[in-house]
């Protein structure tokens, strides 16, 4: 008789308690693609110093995926060029920036050694220039990057839009990004791009590139343009940080 009563509280006992709901298809795929280094970052990762980070989504066209924090590159010669701050970019982007710099920025700068990047702006999920309406920008997409000023050793800033610094330096640092990014954008394109160098991998009909950097020699008087400036970066305390056409 007890026995028969275990048998039938343990029958009664597992038709009470539901199995585990059976996991959506498409959540392995999700977490594997955390997981799972792109052939892009198993690259960059030889180049350049990096910390992973999740897709980025907005409104519009606004996101991309692949998403890396660039904090330094790694040089040849075993030393590194820090981004300061670190930049939000795309993989492919990054890449391409930490290539440009390792294969021919630093070695501009010669017999001096580069050290560091101001980065001005990079993943932001906006329109051009800030401007409200406006197409959505390279940044909104992972794919640009503004620098005010490369750092040298020693703490000299060396800003590629000041005409006190070597008209050749400068001139060679545009041709070398001209030849290198889709989009290079500086003094004297749209009145936005005075104070900064705007690089971009923006892909166009046919391969067609945009080069608008003038290399003065004095600064002139520009008309004055309401410029944004970047919204503040937030705190974060998970590791991640947040970051302007």
């Amino acid at each position: 008789m007890l026995l028969s009563l275990l048998v039938g509280c343990g029958a009664a006992a597992s038709e009470s308690v539901p199995l585990p709901r059976e996991r959506p298809a498409d959540a392995a795929i999700d977490a594997s693609a955390e997981i799972v280094p792109s052939p892009c970052r198993i690259h960059l990762e030889t180049i350049a110093q990096i910390t992973p980070l999740p897709g980025r989504h907005g409104p519009g066209s606004c996101g991309a995926i692949d998403m890396v924090r660039l904090e330094a590159v790694k040089m040849p010669d075993a030393a590194s060029v820090a981004i300061n701050p670190p930049a939000e970019l795309r993989c492919e982007m990054a890449t391409q920036f930490a290539d440009w710099v390792r294969n021919d920025a630093a070695a501009k700068f010669a017999p001096a050694r580069l050290t560091a990047i101001a980065n001005f702006d990079s993943y932001d999920c906006r329109g051009r220039n800030r401007v409200a309406g406006a197409k959505v920008s390279e940044h909104g997409k992972g794919n640009a990057l503004d620098i005010r000023a490369f750092a040298l050793a020693g703490g000299k800033l060396v800003s590629p839009v000041d005409p006190k610094v070597a008209h050749e330096l400068r001139d060679s640092l545009k041709q070398s990004a001209c030849k290198t990014f889709s989009t290079v954008l500086g003094p004297g394109s749209d009145g936005y791009h005075e104070q900064h160098i705007h690089f971009d991998i923006a892909a166009r009909r046919g391969g067609y590139r945009i080069c608008q950097w003038d290399v003065r020699d004095k600064a002139i008087e520009v008309a004055k343009v309401e410029i944004p400036t970047p919204r503040a970066r937030p705190v974060f305390t998970s590791g991640q940080s947040a970051h302007a056409d």
